[in-house]
C-alpha cells in the first residue's frame, strides 16, 4: 500500500496553499476592516491582497522550484503544470483588477475568495492524472463559477445564467463520472498510464467506446464545444463582465489542458482512425465530429447575433472547434501550439470583455449597434478593440494569426500526406474566412458608423485602460514576437515528457 509523504505534498502544494491564504485573507479585510469604505476601495483593496498572493504563488512555479510526484500522477509538479498554473495566475490577477470599478455586488470579499478558489481548483486540475483528483478539482472549479455567474443579484438574467450552468453542468459531470467509473472498472486503477495499459486492446471494447463518447461529453461541456455548448451564450450575456470574463479565459486554459492529457495519456493506444477507408473505433474520430460541428455550429450561428456577449460566447465554440485539432494530432508540438493558442486567445477575450466594463455601464447593454462611434467616443479603448477583435479573427501580425498557423502546421507535421489532416485544416481555414463577417461587423460598428446626435464621450478609469493597454499590448507582442513564448512552452514539455 502506497503511503502518502505529507512534507512533499506540502512543499509541491505550497502555490495553491499560498492561493487559499490568500482567498481568505481577502475576504476577512473586507468583513471585518472595509465593510462601511467605498465599493471601489473595497475592490481595490481585495483585488490587491488577491493579487499579492497570486504573485507570490508565481514566484514559487519559476523554474528551479519543486518538483515531484505522489502517488504515480496523484499530484505531479513539473515544468509543464507550472507553466499552465503561471498562467492562470495571471489571468486571475487581471480579471481581478477588470472588476475593481464594478458596482454589481456588495459581497466583495466573497466575489473575491471565489475567483480564488475557482484558481486553486484549476491549479490542482493541471497538476494530476488520477482521474479522482481530476473530478475533484473540476467541482471545486465548477461550484466556484455557477456561483460567480449568478453574482448579480439584482439581474435576472445572471441568476438565469447560473441556474443554466448549473444544470447543464451537473449533467456533464454525471456523464463524466459515469465514464471515469467504466475506466475504473476495466483497469482496477484511477491513473491515467496505468488505466491506459488496461484498455489498449484492439479492437475496442464497445464499455471502452462508452467511456470515452461520455469523457468527451463531460469535457465537451468545460470547453464549450458543439454540441456541449448550450450554456454558453446565455452565461456569456447573463453573469456578470467580470466572471464572464474569467469563466471565458482561465476556465479553458485549464480545460483545454487537461483534456489532452486525459485522451492523450489515458487513452493512449485506443486513439483509433477516422479516415473513411481505414475508420478504426477511438477517440480520435469523436474528437474529429466534435471539432467539425463546433467549427461549423459556432462560426454561423455567431453571424445572426446582435449582442457581442452571445457573439463571443458561438465565438467561442468555434475557436474550441479550432483547439480540437491539436487534439487529433496529439504531438508535442500540436500541445505546444494548443497552449498557444488558448493563451493569446484568453488574452484577448480577457480584452473584450475589459472594455465591455466600460461600455456597458455608460451605454446600458452590449448591442453591437450601440458601439456606433466608438472611436471618437473612446479612442483608446476603441484601438485596443481593433487589436482584440483582429487577433481572434486570425489577422496577421497579431497572436491570433499565429495561433492559428501554428497549430494548422503542427497538425499537418504530424502527416503530411493525410488526407483527413488536410481536409479538416482546409475546413478550418473555410471556417476562419467565415469568422471575418461577424468580427469585421463589431469594428464596422465602431469605426465606421456614426454615433448618436447626443452622444457623449466614454469616460474610462486609469486603472482599467491599463490592463486593458497591457492585454492589447501582449497581443500585439507576442504576434510580432511569438518564439516569446513558444521555445519555453516546447521546452518544458519535453521535460515533462508529455
Amino acid at each position: 500500500m502506497s503511503v502518502i509523504n505529507y512534507g512533499q505534498l506540502l512543499q509541491l502544494a505550497w502555490p495553491e496553499i499560498i492561493l487559499t491564504v490568500a482567498a481568505l485573507i481577502a475576504l476577512a479585510a473586507d468583513l471585518l476592516f472595509f465593510r462601511q469604505s467605498a465599493l471601489r476601495t473595497r475592490f481595490l483593496v481585495a483585488a490587491s491582497i488577491a493579487s499579492i498572493g497570486c504573485i507570490a504563488a508565481i514566484f514559487k512555479l519559476l523554474p528551479g522550484s519543486s518538483e515531484g510526484m505522489l502517488l504515480g500522477g496523484v499530484f505531479l509538479s513539473n515544468p509543464a503544470t507550472h507553466l499552465v498554473q503561471i498562467a492562470l495566475l495571471v489571468i486571475a490577477i487581471l480579471t481581478l483588477f477588470l472588476s475593481v470599478d464594478s458596482t454589481f455586488t456588495d459581497h466583495v470579499g466573497e466575489f473575491v475568495l471565489l475567483i480564488l478558489l475557482a484558481t486553486t481548483g484549476m491549479m490542482f486540475l493541471v497538476a494530476s492524472q488520477d482521474l479522482l483528483v481530476i473530478f475533484i478539482s473540476l467541482e471545486l472549479l465548477s461550484l466556484s463559477v455557477y456561483i460567480l455567474a449568478g453574482f448579480d443579484k439584482r439581474s435576472s438574467r445572471s441568476a438565469e445564467a447560473a441556474l443554466k450552468y448549473f444544470l447543464f453542468g451537473g449533467m456533464s459531470a454525471a456523464f463524466m463520472l459515469f465514464g471515469f467509473s467504466l475506466l475504473y472498472g476495466f483497469s482496477n486503477s484511477t491513473n491515467l498510464v496505468q488505466i491506459a495499459s488496461a484498455i489498449h486492446a484492439v479492437p475496442l471494447n464497445p464499455l471502452v467506446i462508452l467511456a470515452i463518447v461520455t469523457t468527451v461529453i463531460g469535457f465537451g461541456f468545460k470547453i464549450a464545444a458543439a454540441p456541449f455548448h448550450f450554456w454558453a451564450p446565455d452565461v456569456y450575456q447573463g453573469a456578470p463582465t467580470p466572471s464572464a470574463a474569467f469563466i471565458a479565459s482561465g476556465s479553458k486554459v485549464a480545460s483545454f489542458f487537461i483534456f489532452f492529457q486525459v485522451l492523450v495519456i489515458g487513452f493512449a493506444g485506443a486513439e483509433g482512425s477516422a479516415t473513411l477507408h481505414h475508420f478504426q473505433s477511438g477517440w480520435v474520430p469523436v474528437i474529429v465530429t466534435v471539432a467539425v460541428a463546433s467549427m461549423l455550429l459556432g462560426n454561423l450561428v455567431a453571424i445572426t447575433q446582435t449582442s457581442l456577449r452571445r457573439l463571443l460566447a458561438y465565438s467561442a465554440v468555434a475557436h474550441a472547434g479550432y483547439m480540437l485539432l491539436a487534439y487529433v494530432a496529439h504531438s508535442e508540438q500540436s500541445l505546444a501550439a494548443l497552449l498557444y493558442y488558448v493563451a493569446t486567445y484568453a488574452l484577448a477575450t480577457l480584452g473584450i470583455f475589459g472594455i465591455l466594463t466600460v461600455t456597458e455601464k455608460q451605454l446600458g447593454n452590449d448591442k453591437i449597434s450601440d458601439l456606433a462611434g466608438l472611436s471618437r467616443r473612446a479612442p483608446f479603448l476603441s484601438a485596443c478593440l481593433f487589436i482584440f477583435v483582429l487577433s481572434l479573427a486570425g489577422i496577421p501580425p497579431l497572436s491570433g494569426f499565429f495561433a492559428k498557423f501554428l497549430l494548422f502546421t503542427a497538425v499537418l507535421a504530424v502527416s503530411p500526406g493525410s488526407k483527413l489532416l488536410i481536409g479538416l485544416i482546409i475546413f478550418a481555414i473555410g471556417m476562419s474566412a467565415v469568422s471575418l463577417y461577424y468580427y469585421l461587423r463589431v469594428l464596422k460598428s465602431a469605426f465606421v458608423a456614426d454615433p448618436p446626435a447626443d452622444a457623449t464621450p466614454i469616460q474610462s478609469p486609469m486603472l482599467l485602460q491599463l490592463v486593458v493597454g497591457l492585454l492589447a499590448a501582449g497581443v500585439v507582442a507576442l504576434g510580432c514576437a511569438p518564439d516569446l513564448i513558444l521555445n519555453q512552452i516546447l521546452k518544458v514539455i519535453h521535460a515533462s515528457g508529455l
